[in-house]
């Protein structure tokens, strides 16, 4: 983005700034008029007006890299990255979902497993290699942020690898929640649960948050409990949210984390997030209302099939 060519144009204090068409499609919903040039060299660009407060925020590094974690020997689903799902490896499926993520500027898979490794190149994405001793999707991810190519981004995705179908404007969703809200270390997805077959599932983790949105504990059990009441009823006497394992950090803050030795929550819950709280890093939960598809065995496969292709 060029602002040595901005001007002010009179408009209570709009500016003119010139966008490239990536940082234009970024951008759109807060410009307040826009118009399509050409440069003396034949490059196209949007010259678009933004409130002052805006430029603010577009003067700071937001320069996004989306990691997916991919590891081959899962134990409930060894070989999972490159199960076909309609033709398409469940892998190649995450990658062109975060693709298509406004704010995602560039995308990586990062893998200790040879044949994920291959398989990503052959479909012409971006993948990286990295060590087979890491315990969770995040210590992969502090490891790619570490490797020079990605050493001017200042905020970093990490999205799970096992959602082929995730709607990139979650993505979007919750990194924009964290660039808009500089008091969270990292922010995160909630959805309302309103099933009570989800709510008593130990694999779909739930969430208590704070009116700041604040998380306050993530936990497989149903949270909060609901004393003298039939849990069939649950649902109709409160508000429950499941967690949407998508996690967005600040470089910085990402670096901290993978130094953290892990917790007794953690390893009660099987959650890493849980050794985050438990350091007193803020995680931001904001809310969105689309449904996620997530594969965790072979038989979540097989129920994915059968919907997408009934449609």
């Amino acid at each position: 983005m060029d602002f040595s060519e901005a001007k002010n144009t009179g408009d209570a204090g709009h500016r003119r700034v010139f966008l490239t068409p990536r940082k234009f499609k970024r951008y759109i919903g807060k410009c307040r008029s826009y118009s399509l040039g050409v440069t003396k060299s034949g490059r196209f660009e949007y010259i678009a007006k933004f409130p002052p407060f805006f430029q603010h925020r577009m003067h700071k590094n937001n320069k996004t890299l989306g990691i997916i974690p991919a590891r081959y020997a899962s134990t409930r689903f060894p070989g999972k990255p490159l199960v076909d799902i309609l033709g398409k490896s469940m892998i190649q499926r995450v990658y062109e979902q975060v693709q298509n993520a406004k704010l995602i500027d560039e995308v990586v898979v990062a893998t200790d497993d040879k044949r994920i490794f291959e398989h990503v190149n052959e479909f012409g994405g971006n993948v990286i290699m990295t060590q087979s001793t890491h315990q969770s999707g995040t210590d992969r991810c502090a490891e790619v942020i570490e490797d020079q190519r990605f050493n001017d981004f200042e905020v970093v995705v990490n999205i799970q690898g096992d959602e082929p179908f995730i709607n990139p404007n979650q993505i979007d969703l919750a990194v924009d929640f964290l660039n808009n809200n500089e008091e969270f270390d990292t922010t995160t997805l909630a959805k309302r649960i309103d099933e009570v077959e989800h709510l008593f599932n130990p694999n779909i983790v739930k969430v208590v948050f704070g009116q700041n949105r604040k998380a306050l504990y993530f936990s497989r059990h149903p949270i909060p409990f609901h004393r003298n009441v039939l849990q069939e009823k649950w649902l109709e006497q409160g508000r429950f949210f499941k967690h949407i394992g998508l996690y967005v950090f600040r470089k910085s803050i990402l670096q901290k984390i993978a130094k953290l030795p892990s917790s007794t929550l953690e390893k009660a819950e099987s959650l890493e997030q849980l050794r985050w709280l438990d350091n007193d890093f803020s995680i931001g939960i904001e809310i969105t209302n689309l449904e996620t598809i997530g594969i965790d065995t072979q038989e979540d496969l097989k129920k994915v099939d059968s919907k997408f292709i009934n449609k």
